[in-house]
């Protein structure tokens, strides 16, 4: 399999020396918006630095600094005997009361669901809290891989009152969880959720591929229903080089 071809910025990058914007600024910002709109697309090689200092008639140092630019925002990667490519876009999920599954189908993407867990077992002490149900007996444990594009993005953790709903494996990966709790007539009304961050472990880094100590975003999220009841806890983790939560904010 060939490699994708080296993009030449010549003919499509314009430098403007009297311009009060740097000028490896100005070259990212190029850049970047060829990414953005798939002129640069997933995989695409870029000419070495020479090769681009030359074609742009600039310092080799100026355009170092511009691909790294690029590069801390997680749009290029620079790779040993390859050299400087475009990383896949992030999925970038919008922060409200919608499973992964619905915000990749939403998206216009192929959601992919491996199943590691899908069973009915005792629920301890912590699980019992963690629903907020001291009585709790027994307890639904998911755990489950979702994918796109072939590519892991995230390994879903879930519990859930013993009885509330009866997945199959092939329901798991064919529906996502909401849809699932919905589809019973379940009305789920709201959400608590943390965000945070840690480094991949040894587990989490085979399950996504990825490295040990890599980045990985945090998520805990306590749903309830229009009784107030906690009908599942999350707690997930997404790569962070693919993944990214989009807040939006209003003045109270």
């Amino acid at each position: 399999m060939n490699a994708s071809p080296a993009w030449d910025p010549a003919r499509e990058i314009a430098v403007d020396p009297a311009s009060p914007e740097p000028l490896y600024f100005q070259v990212a910002r190029q850049l970047h918006a060829a990414i953005e709109d798939g002129r640069l697309p997933a995989g695409a090689r870029l000419a070495n630095e020479l090769d681009l200092a030359a074609g742009l008639r600039l310092s080799r140092p100026t355009v170092r600094q511009a691909i790294q630019s690029l590069v801390n925002q997680g749009l290029l990667v620079r790779k040993r005997g390859v050299g400087t490519q475009v990383v896949r876009t992030k999925v970038t999920r919008p922060l409200r009361l919608s499973s992964l599954y619905d915000d990749l189908a939403g998206l216009g993407g192929a959601p992919e669901t491996t199943v590691l867990c899908n069973r009915v077992e005792d629920a301890d002490a912590e699980a019992a809290g963690l629903l907020e149900a001291p009585g709790l007996t027994r307890v639904r444990r998911l755990k489950r891989i979702r994918s796109t594009g072939g590519e892991p993005l995230a390994v879903m953790n879930n519990y859930l009152p013993d009885g509330l709903i009866d997945p199959s494996d092939d329901d798991l990966r064919g529906k996502g969880l909401y849809q699932l709790l919905r589809g019973t007539g379940l009305r789920l009304h709201s959400a608590q959720q943390n965000i945070g961050a840690r480094l991949a472990t040894a587990e989490d880094a085979e399950l996504l591929d990825e490295k040990p100590g890599a980045a990985l975003l945090t998520m805990q999220r306590t749903t309830y229903d229009e009784t107030g009841r906690v009908v599942e806890y999350g707690w997930h983790v997404y790569r962070a080089s693919r993944y990214s939560f989009n807040l939006s904010l209003a003045n109270s």
